[in-house]
């Protein structure tokens, strides 16, 4: 049995905003929007992945505020895994340092306005419901 790898992506919210990064690579990814993130390494737990991988990836300074409810199938042995997260005082804002080309904030009413990777919809959809209490139109059709 393969042991399963752990993905993990951030909700990085502010001011009433998610983050969504748009990919730059692989090419089959490319141009779809994800919440940041990446592997776990090994003796590393979710929560340090996530903030080196925000550190890697945006060039911010972040920390995790909790874990949401879920686990999403990716790629096999991969299993994505999402936090909800928030920049720390001071912290520079977030730029597309690694394997992005764009960034935006997305607020309740603009959540369905990026193609979204097709494995992070559920994700999306998971923290829409717990971060703005169903303020956010549900997506229930396929992303783009």
């Amino acid at each position: 049995m393969t042991e399963r790898i752990v993905v993990v992506g951030a909700a990085l919210l502010d001011d009433g905003r998610l983050l969504a990064a748009r990919r730059s690579a692989p090419p089959e990814l490319a141009d779809r929007w994800e919440l940041p993130g990446g592997k776990v390494e090994p003796g590393e737990t979710p929560e340090a992945a996530l903030v080196r991988e925000l550190r890697e990836e945006l060039g911010v300074d972040a920390e995790t505020v909790a874990r949401v409810p879920g686990e999403w199938p990716l790629k096999s042995p991969y299993v994505l895994q999402v936090w909800t997260a928030r920049l720390r005082p001071g912290s520079a804002g977030p730029e597309p340092l690694q394997d992005h080309d764009a960034l935006r904030w997305l607020g309740p009413g603009e959540l369905w306005d990026v193609a979204w990777l097709d494995q992070d919809v559920p994700a999306v959809r998971e923290v829409a419901a717990r971060s703005w209490s169903g303020h956010a139109p549900a997506r229930d059709a396929d992303p783009c």
